[in-house]
């Protein structure tokens, strides 16, 4: 079955009311006549199908499942999501985006008189049906049960910084899916840091995961290349909470800010930025024509400094992003030259060290000095770097690089070591023989 997690509710809701359809068929040993027989009968029953209305299954439809199983397993159930899902290609961004404004000034409104409202004022010139509609609302978090929500949620006063870097907005967007090296479908994570007071996203990043590795990566290229980060606001999803990361921020006095649970109108500046992206690069892009996440990410940031950051935004008085950022530059603290980047994003573990002078990390052995058994040092490790190695610290003092303790060398070591011993018997009884003497 593929990987959990990489599947929704209703793809594997789907792909288990199949299997339970097949199942039978699959583990018979049925002659042909027999099994056109229980398809048939199958065919002719009553079912509660999920996701659908329908209660009935062709006999055809029975016999691809059928054949779907014995090709691929159950991989073979799994419905395929539409790369295209919730995008719109009846109406242009700029209607799209009336609809959304409209809706999110009126919430109550229903959608199909939204549309309405805009073809009698001229602004809405397409038909479209209801059904695009409302995949397109759903796609963009503006179904009818999450707009009934939104009076509901606790006030948020609205902020804003002045100087850039000064506060950083950062979350993750799920889009679609390209192939990875090995030709499978696997679905694009977007990691991105927007600038609260510019609106300039100072770091983007695509990959197939979402841990607090890759918000690690990101922090550490715009201290690099832009300059010290005083607040970064997220929520409170694990790739912003891991330990290692809180510890590493208080090491450089950056805030680390969570919104407050069920109130996500805080991040409304990053979540505006994430819909902007849907709407102008992902509908104008052809997900076939994505070769990989790598293609993927050089695309997306071409769109970034071409159009993203050149075009006028409304919450900058008619500036664009970058020219908000290059007014501000002046207000820009660079990091200090004694900082060594490599040194401050090193994790942190603390070991006890065995009797055989050995500690135990991410479960490999590592051999360590043996003045240091029975203490407990310190392990640092930058888990970043292509070669990670393991530093020792203990009292204030470095002690070198661990080393990774190779069982095989030990083993082979101490058999040559016992092969060896009764030669070296040999060799002391004969140099304690004199040899005039005689036995």
């Amino acid at each position: 079955m593929a990987n959990t997690t990489e599947l929704s509710d209703r793809q594997r809701t789907i792909a288990d009311f199949r299997f339970s359809i097949v199942a039978d068929l699959v583990f018979s040993h049925l002659e042909k006549t027999e099994l056109a027989k229980l398809i048939a009968l199958k065919a002719s029953q009553t079912w509660d199908i999920p996701f659908s209305r329908k209660k009935s299954i062709t006999a055809s439809c029975i016999r691809k499942w059928l054949q779907a199983f014995r090709a691929c397993g159950k991989d073979g159930l799994v419905p395929k999501l539409r790369k295209d899902a919730g995008r719109c290609k009846v109406l242009s961004d700029t209607e799209k985006e009336l609809i959304v404004q409209l809706l999110e000034k009126k919430p109550e409104l229903c959608a199909s008189t939204a549309v309405r409202m805009l073809e009698r004022e001229g602004k809405l010139c397409k038909n479209i049906s209801r059904s695009s509609l409302s995949r397109f609302l759903r796609s963009n978090g503006l179904g009818r049960a999450e707009r009934r929500k939104s009076p509901v949620l606790e006030q948020v006063e609205p902020f804003a910084f002045q100087e850039p870097l000064e506060c950083v907005q950062v979350d993750d967007m799920h889009s679609f899916a390209v192939p990875d090296h090995k030709g499978k479908l696997r679905k694009v994570i977007l990691i991105a840091f927007l600038d609260d007071a510019t609106r300039r996203v100072v770091y983007a990043h695509a990959s197939f995961s979402e841990n607090a590795l890759e918000f690690e990566r990101g922090i550490r290229s715009i201290l690099a290349t832009h300059g010290r980060i005083r607040q970064i606001y997220t929520d409170n999803g694990s790739t912003f909470i891991a330990e290692q990361t809180r510890i590493i921020l208080a090491s450089l006095g950056i805030r680390l800010v969570h919104s407050r649970p069920g109130i996500p109108k805080g991040r409304g500046k990053i979540e505006r930025f994430f819909r902007t992206l849907r709407m102008q690069f992902e509908a104008a892009l052809d997900p076939d024509t994505v070769s990989s996440i790598a293609d993927y990410d050089q695309r997306l940031h071409t769109w970034l400094e071409r159009e993203y950051h050149r075009t006028p935004h409304s919450g900058l008085g008619g500036k664009t992003p970058l020219e908000a950022w290059i007014s501000g530059t002046k207000y820009i603290i660079r990091m200090e030259p004694g900082i060594n980047l490599d040194e401050v994003f090193c994790h942190q573990y603390v070991r006890r060290v065995a009797n055989d002078a050995t500690v135990s990390l991410e479960g490999t052995q590592y051999e360590v000095p043996s003045v240091l058994i029975k203490e407990k040092v310190t392990l640092l490790t930058n888990p970043q770097a292509q070669v990670p190695s393991v530093r020792i610290v203990f009292d204030g003092k470095d002690y070198g690089t661990a080393r990774r303790v190779d069982e095989y060398a030990n083993a082979r070591s101490r058999r040559m070591m016992a092969d060896s011993e009764p030669a070296q018997a040999s060799l002391r009884l004969s140099s304690a023989i004199n040899p005039g003497d005689t036995l």
